[in-house]
């Protein structure tokens, strides 16, 4: 039995997708797993938790509290118990609270508390599916490391066809066989990610900053820590909520104090993703008071910061990784390839502000990876969620191939 000793927790919202749970179920029961069943209310009107108990051998969890004896169910430690939450079948309602942290069931509740991987079946009509709303939510859970299993097309309860079915049963018992039975490649290692921007502050309420979101840095170590890493980041001033136990967070706000956190974390790692966008002058001098305005023009002297990337490239060990990024608007592989020697990166990030969809703010990037041979790689624009994967990826394989990196 494939998922023998792993505990699952397996949640049902208010689908008609839900008579599918009861044969995903028996599924992973019979491969050996010991399954909780957590239903919203809304669930119970599509399947009874009497065959979900009598499918998992276990009281189905949906109230907080028991109406005949004041007994309760934790979500602490159904959260804690779990080695995975699999949330099956997922309605828009659903994803849409656990994407913006609003509990008023067992379930979500649950899932704010789960310390395990969080695996999402959505399942939904074409249009709901489609709506930028729930594109965005779907985006933004894939930004918290948990993994989509993408529905399927068909033929929907609407009568309609369309994208939106959620995957069948025995897909879902593959897909968590296959999650548990891959070796995470990056156990026991510490990776440095560096997010989002810095504010360079002129007075009380004026500073220099740019638009960077952090949501590629973050999706960066989410895939990290996926792969078994440790993972800290120093972050700039975003609005990501981290929910990874395996990932640390430095709030920073200006490059000189993300300068002296990586400084000080770097020589303790086995590698650092500079994906941070640090601005490259501060103010001279900062005013204690608001700068009031004036008929005159406002002259404002800028030094620059220092160089973080330059200055981990020089402290870089035989053993360590230096992964940087490069956003550029014009000779934009010259640059990018210059940075790499300049910096003593393994390789660079470049992203093109030419490119619609890519760069801050987006959900989306198109990159070009671009090594020590000066030999290019290109990617099609696709989800930071995916671009952080072969960014992963090609971590994991320059670590094999140039410090002997074993798995």
């Amino acid at each position: 039995m494939r998922l023998s000793g792993k505990h699952i927790v397996l949640g049902l919202t208010g689908s008609i997708a839900a008579y599918k749970a009861a044969y995903l179920l028996r599924g992973l029961v019979k491969e050996g797993a010991e399954v909780q069943v957590v239903m919203t209310p809304s669930a119970k009107e599509f399947i009874t938790p009497v065959t979900m108990s009598a499918l998992s051998g276990k009281p189905v969890a949906s109230e907080f509290f028991s109406a005949n004896d004041g007994s309760w169910y934790s979500h602490v430690d159904m959260g804690q118990w779990a080695d995975l939450l699999l949330i099956a079948p997922a309605t828009a309602s659903t994803i849409g609270k656990m994407a913006h942290g609003i509990c008023d069931n067992l379930l979500l509740t649950t899932y704010m508390s789960a310390k395990c991987p969080v695996m999402i079946a959505p399942a939904m009509d074409l249009d709901m599916f489609n709506h930028p709303s729930t594109l965005a939510n779907l985006e933004k859970l894939r930004s918290y490391g948990n993994l989509i299993l993408e529905p399927g097309e068909g033929e929907l309860a609407s009568g309609l066809y369309g994208k939106g079915r959620m995957e069948e049963p025995e897909n879902i018992v593959e897909e968590v066989v296959r999650f548990f039975s891959q070796k995470k490649k990056l156990l026991n290692k510490h990776f440095l990610v560096t997010a989002g921007p810095t504010y360079e502050k002129i007075d009380p309420v004026r500073f220099i900053g740019n638009y960077s979101s952090g949501k590629m840095g973050y999706a960066i170590a989410n895939e990290l820590a996926c792969e078994g890493a440790n993972v800290t980041i120093v972050s700039g001033p975003v609005q990501i909520q981290n929910s990874n136990p395996e990932i640390t967070v430095i709030p920073v706000e200006s490059a000189s104090e993300m300068y002296e956190h990586c400084l000080r974390i770097f020589p303790e790692t086995d590698g650092a993703v500079m994906c941070a966008a640090v601005a490259d002058f501060t103010p001279e001098h900062y005013s204690e008071q608001k700068v009031k305005r004036q008929k005159d023009n406002l002259k404002l002297n800028l030094k620059p910061t220092t160089d973080i990337a330059a200055a981990l490239g020089q402290l870089k060990t035989e053993k360590q990784l230096l992964v940087g990024f490069a956003l550029e608007t014009n000779n934009e592989l010259v640059n990018a390839f210059l940075k790499l020697s300049k910096k003593n990166l393994d390789f660079v990030v470049l992203n093109s502000m030419n490119v619609k969809g890519a760069g801050f703010i987006v959900d989306t990037n198109e990159i070009t990876i671009i090594g020590r041979d000066n030999n290019p790689t290109f990617f099609e624009l696709k989800s930071k969620a995916e671009v952080a994967k072969d960014i992963v990826i090609r971590i994991i394989s320059e670590m094999e191939k140039k410090y002997g990196f074993q798995e």
